[in-house]
């Protein structure tokens, strides 16, 4: 204890929890990133905790703080009377959540649908000048389909039933669902900068996504992919189904409504 009354003892300040903490995040990103990482993660967490631990045994370490004089220090808070009245659900001119209008699903299914038509054919160009046009479709049907996962680039090249239903499958599912996610995202992003934010960064923040988890997915896939003309596919199917999103006409969620008039349901009134 400090003999000086105008000093406090207060534990002194570390930084070895932040380094601690930052050990556990890349052990735990490199299970979906490389085993590099787990181990890069491994030796600071235990950096981490070893200097954490030598700050609290045998004794903790503690400093000493001057005291603010009392005309120095903050005056109390004085509580207003004034209370705050909540509006009721159902309150015309009354937001409850944000956004207050969004696309409809429909369009994000449009959105969809053709952004995974234009990014089908790029990859599909993409294979016909390097391999076959067959070649991308097996790669990404091999996820599905244990022949092909085993396969070399010769049976790759050539056509495969099966592949070809798999892969179309995967596609259109793939794709509907990323445009049922543009119909959620766009509204909240900025109005003058949707086009950036859904058509280019979201396409490579997704790329970035998919190249951590694809050698779990689809190992054969991770390996034969050609990433830049994959970013560019992402990008073009961003810029597409963002678009189509983008141009359909919002509806307002009804969330102002009162739960009668968003079921139907008219009350009959009687005349004075």
């Amino acid at each position: 204890m400090s003999e000086d009354p105008k000093k406090i003892e207060l534990p002194a300040p570390t930084g070895w929890p932040i380094v601690t903490a930052f050990g556990l995040c890349l052990l735990f990103a490199g299970l979906v990133t490389s085993l590099a990482v787990s181990a890069v993660g491994l030796i600071t967490g235990l950096i981490g905790a070893v200097g954490w631990f030598l700050d609290v045994f045998p004794h903790p370490k503690h400093e000493y703080v001057e005291l603010v004089p009392l005309a120095d220090r903050a005056s109390v808070i004085k509580q207003s009377p004034r209370r705050v009245e909540h509006l009721q659900f159902g309150e015309g001119g009354h937001r409850l959540r944000l956004p207050i209008a969004v696309h409809p699903y429909l369009s994000g299914v449009k959105g969809g649908l053709a952004g995974g038509a234009v990014m089908a054919i790029l990859a599909c160009g993409w294979g016909y000048f390097n391999f076959t046009i067959w070649y991308p479709i097996n790669l990404l049907a091999a996820a599905g389909v244990p022949s092909l996962a085993l396969s070399g680039v010769q049976t790759l090249e050539q056509f495969s039933a099966i592949g070809l239903l798999v892969g179309t499958v995967t596609h259109l599912s793939v794709s509907i669902l990323v445009g049922l996610l543009y119909v959620v995202l766009l509204p909240m992003l900025p109005a003058r900068f949707e086009w950036f934010w859904g058509g280019i960064m979201t396409p490579i923040m997704w790329t970035g996504l998919v190249a951590a988890s694809m050698r779990l997915v689809n190992p054969l896939l991770a390996q034969h992919v050609n990433w830049p003309w994959f970013i560019v596919c992402q990008v073009a199917f961003g810029v597409v189904g963002g678009y189509v999103v983008f141009k359909s006409e919002k509806v307002e969620t009804l969330q102002s409504l009162p739960l009668a008039a968003k079921l139907g349901v008219e009350a009959q009134h009687k005349e004075p």
